[in-house]
């Protein structure tokens, strides 16, 4: 390939740890529309945790360098003017539902209207965004076609340019696009950007080729070229479907087990020594993967006109896990005969997963909204989460102190490994208070009742 200068377009949990480990190699320019987020980077200080201080400083550029430098390094900024130079635009943008689950495309369409005001002929332009299958083409395409003036290169068009690569011949009046959907795992150190194999894919073959080479060089793990565009959307979006459904089938045991006086987990141990039983757990299902990609793909479903049965079954039995936790707390609390309006619970993790800070579609607030709907007063201790953010998001306070013989009940929803050294039953008001594990992970003498 010929030279290469990057643009990464996002810098939160995915486009940042990607942006760190294409700078090790390429001239990179790392680009945010949020001001406080390019300013705490370039301090080299990263709040989503997923790259060190020491690793961020490593590749950053110092003060006296530009966008322009064609040296391998880092180059933060919030102006979109400095993104001109690069030639290969990568989107790593959220990809969020709204209140009604339909999908929101607005933060790609004004990703792609941004690259398409600089883009220029024989760029490309990759997709890592959660999509449904065609949105990269039928979406994101004309926006990038409007602003830029360009036309959209496929292996359908037909223009003379030869077969060597599209930097070697670059066209006069065509760019090109790619998708390869983002594998990142927050809070995960071990299976980290480099270590999980990337599907990669291109609008051409040549486009394909390059892309593919691009990453390679950075992923150690390998890739996998797909056949199109599509297929690549496809595959990203199935693969949380996939978990969805079955945590929604583990979480749908978890009720009927509870109500035949069965432990849950002990089931799933005893069902686990068989050599193909998947080991999934019950719990809750949020962040902005699993708790999301599902309703794109249902959306595309029911556009071409198929109504997907199990996806949107497996989606309304794990968005309604916060009502059923909160119900089973309360029936607790009445079995040992404690007040449940004006009941003090705390919750232990208001995070999406454990060892992450990431508050992002968290569904543990669910819990604390159907509990105060009983009368109770709810208060959430989670030092992984930033106060101000659980506030400005949800409405909830959160305390900077855990207070001891003060609950009438505690919920572990987040199995941060801060919350496994914790003497739990000693934050309860009384013995006949309620200790509820969602996650699973206390021993079992020192919890009242768990999923």
């Amino acid at each position: 390939m010929s030279f290469i200068n990057i643009a990464i377009i996002g810098l939160g949990y995915v486009g940042l740890p990607l942006a760190v480990e294409f700078a090790k190699k390429y001239p990179v320019t790392g680009y945010d529309i949020k001001k406080k987020r390019v300013d705490e980077l370039k301090q080299g200080r990263d709040s989503t945790l997923e790259v060190s201080a020491d690793e961020l400083r490593s590749v950053l550029r110092d003060s006296n360098s530009t966008h322009t430098d064609r040296s391998e390094g880092l180059y933060i900024s919030s102006d979109a003017k400095d993104l001109e130079e690069s030639n290969y635009y990568i989107v790593t943008v959220p990809t969020p539902t709204d209140k009604n689950n339909r999908p929101d495309l607005t933060p790609l369409l004004k990703a792609s209207e941004i690259i398409g005001k600089v883009l220029k002929p024989g760029d490309i332009v990759v997709y890592e965004s959660t999509v449904y299958p065609g949105a990269t083409e039928e979406e994101c395409v004309p926006v990038l076609e409007k602003y830029s003036g360009l036309k959209y290169k496929t292996s359908h068009c037909h223009t003379e340019q030869s077969e060597a690569s599209i930097f070697a011949v670059p066209s006069t009046q065509y760019f090109f696009c790619g998708y390869s959907p983002e594998r990142i795992n927050p809070g995960d150190k071990e299976h980290t950007v480099t270590k999980i194999k990337k599907v990669t894919s291109g609008s051409t073959p040549e486009a394909a080729q390059n892309i593919d080479q691009l990453y390679r060089s950075i992923i150690t793990a390998g890739t996998h070229l797909a056949s199109s565009i599509k297929v690549a959307e496809a595959a990203k979006v199935i693969e949380n479907s996939q978990r969805d459904i079955n945590i929604a089938f583990v979480n749908e045991l978890a009720m009927i087990f509870n109500r035949l006086g069965i432990d849950t987990h002990e089931v799933l141990e005893a069902a686990g020594t068989k050599w193909n039983f998947l080991p999934f757990k019950p719990g809750l299902v949020g962040g902005h993967c699993i708790g999301v990609d599902p309703y794109y793909l249902a959306q595309k479903a029911q556009e071409s006109g198929y109504h997907p049965e199990i996806i949107l079954a497996g989606r309304r039995l794990n968005d309604n896990m916060g009502t059923y936790i909160a119900s089973e707390v309360v029936k607790l609390l009445i079995a040992r005969d404690c007040k449940v309006k004006g009941a003090t619970v705390l919750m232990l993790g208001i995070t999406f997963k454990e060892n992450c800070p990431d508050i992002r579609n968290t569904r543990a607030v669910d819990i604390a909204k159907e509990l105060k709907q009983y009368g109770a007063a709810v208060e959430i201790y989670d030092p992984w989460a930033d106060p101000n953010d659980v506030m400005s998001q949800y409405g909830l306070e959160s305390l900077s102190t855990l207070n001891s013989n003060h609950y009438d009940a505690v919920i572990l929803t987040v199995a941060h490994n801060h919350f496994k050294t914790i003497a739990i039953r000693q934050l309860l008001a009384s013995n006949d208070g309620i200790v509820y594990d969602v996650k699973g992970v206390l021993p079992i003498d020192q919890v009242d009742g768990r999923l």
